[in-house]
């Protein structure tokens, strides 16, 4: 099985990281790969931003939950409400996702971003999981100037990065394939 396959066959959300910082070299890479990705009409719109500092991670963390128990779906209300609920789940890197606002195609072209991160972590043995959760915390614009992304600009998701626990495996969910395609002769 090729690299890239075999990146998207073994690739898992984490939710328990090490507290290790992550290379450089490494973060950089992921990052780059993210900007490779296709956007509509090549628009290029999305924004990256890196937090490292723990302290922040958890005020942003706390902040979101604050928003999340407004919400009035229940259990995103109840889950904000949960004092034991770490948002990004002691991560030692989060990459906060945003976008120009009028972009032709942003949400496409960040999830597209975000999976070229999720793969290249994989790749390179770092633990990664897509946060949905991490845009609640920025509904304002000095939110947005905290992490230096421009107010033409809306934070879509995180990406928390780190290694994985020793020990820790993580087994794939049983996928019945055939139920999902089928091919038109």
């Amino acid at each position: 099985m090729n690299e890239v396959l075999r990146a998207i066959r073994n690739r898992r959300s984490l939710r328990r990281f090490k507290p290790d910082p992550l290379p450089e070299e490494a973060l950089k890479a992921i990052l780059e790969a993210g900007l490779q990705a296709p956007t509509g009409h090549n628009d290029q719109p999305w924004f990256l931003s890196v937090v490292l500092d723990q302290a922040l991670l958890r005020e942003i963390s706390d902040g979101g939950k604050a928003a999340m128990r407004t919400i009035p779906v229940p259990w995103i209300a109840e889950l904000g409400k949960n004092e034991k609920f770490q948002m990004f789940y002691g991560a030692p890197a989060v990459v906060f996702v945003s976008a120009r606002k009028d972009a032709v195609s942003p949400l496409a072209d960040v999830c597209a971003a975000i999976q070229n991160m999720l793969l290249a972590s994989e790749s390179l043995g770092i633990g990664s999981c897509w946060i949905g959760f991490a845009k609640f915390y920025f509904t304002g614009p000095d939110r947005l100037a905290q992490l230096g992304i421009p107010e033409s600009h809306e934070v879509h998701y995180g990406v928390a990065l780190g290694f994985r626990p020793d020990g820790l495996v993580l087994n794939p969910p049983d996928r019945k394939f055939e139920h999902f395609y089928r091919i038109i002769r």
